[in-house]
């Protein structure tokens, strides 16, 4: 790896990898043990799982400058983990589209992110996609830990990068 753009490149294709793997176990759960009442910031797995898909639409929509911002939050949250794992991958092959468009000039290019009563900020594209990337890992790894008290055994979700250790599902996204 060589630039930033070579690392925002992986980091897409990683969070794509990772989301899949997540979601491949979460679809293991019974509808029940999915919208479980659990110990986290979020009440559920089906409910953090939501919030990471609803947060990729919205800095998605300020990256592509779309306009829509925070009224991406009013579509209705989906109920299993099949239709979110759609979703998700669906928003997934967005970013991935949208990171190898981009140029070493556009990572300093500022996008306006709507912020309701606190306003409207302008933020780098590269920050942005830091912060998105950021934002995944943080609550994947809720879901990893909430998983943990299920049936169904959390997936390694790091075997990406290294050559040695990479997960045959990772070759897809290289």
């Amino acid at each position: 790896m060589t630039t930033a753009l070579d690392h925002i490149h992986l980091m897409a294709r990683n969070n794509a990898y990772a989301n899949e793997r997540l979601y491949e176990a979460c679809c293991r759960l019974s509808q029940e043990a999915f919208a479980a009442e659990r110990t986290n910031f979020f009440p559920s797995i089906r409910e953090t799982l939501n919030h990471n898909w609803e947060v990729d639409r919205y800095y998605l929509d300020a990256l592509r400058e779309e306009g829509r911002g925070l009224t991406v939050f009013d579509a209705p949250h989906l109920e299993t983990a099949a239709e979110l794992k759609e979703a998700q991958e669906l928003l997934d092959r967005m970013l991935i589209g949208f990171c190898d468009g981009l140029t070493k000039t556009d990572l300093d290019r500022k996008v306006v992110q709507d912020r309701g009563k606190n306003g409207r900020f302008e933020e780098t594209v590269a920050n942005t996609l830091l912060h998105l990337f950021q934002h995944q890992i943080h609550h994947r790894g809720q879901v990893h830990a909430m998983l943990a008290g299920t049936d169904v055994a959390p997936p390694q979700l790091d075997e990406f990068f290294l050559d040695f250790d990479r997960h045959p599902a990772a070759e897809k996204y290289l």
